[in-house]
């Protein structure tokens, strides 16, 4: 019986734990379609067209190619934790890093279709979040040390 009740007892436990991190429903297909078009703890520089086609990242809800495109290199839980204490809220329901992040910057070669080449980088990155969710890349900011001199101005 001792055991009985202890497995009941985990059980509700577990339960509690996962109601509680919970995603909701009407944020899933955002928060999915945020990592396809964004996280990619694997990605390089010389992927982001092979990526980019193989997730069928286009702009908006058309087919034509997006003229740039950002991967961040990192698991999805380290990109959620912007959404609460790894990230400073910066209005409305946008967070920055309080961490940088490597990134690889993809963007479209100049009258190709849909071929890209890519730039890494460290940058701090903005997203808006939904309840605790990433669920848009918004932007990043160039990620400069202590008396380093830079801007994200212009820079690909």
């Amino acid at each position: 019986m001792e055991i009985r009740g202890f497995a009941v007892g985990l059980l509700l436990a577990l339960s509690a734990t996962l109601l509680v991190d919970a995603q909701p429903a009407d944020v899933r297909s955002r928060y999915i379609h945020f990592l396809t078009q964004h996280v990619y703890g694997g990605m390089n520089t010389n992927k982001c067209s092979k990526v980019i086609g193989q997730r069928h990242i286009t702009e908006g809800n058309t087919n034509n190619c997006k003229e740039i495109n950002t991967f961040i290199l990192a698991t999805h839980e380290q990109v959620r934790a912007v959404c609460s204490d790894g990230g400073t809220p910066k209005g409305r329901n946008l967070y920055e890093s309080t961490k940088p992040f490597a990134v690889v910057i993809c963007k479209r070669k100049p009258g190709a279709s849909c071929v890209y080449n890519g730039k890494r980088s460290t940058r701090t990155i903005i997203v808006a979040c939904d309840r605790g969710w990433p669920v848009h890349y918004q932007e990043d900011n160039l990620f400069c040390r202590p008396g380093q001199i830079g801007s994200a101005t212009n820079w690909y």
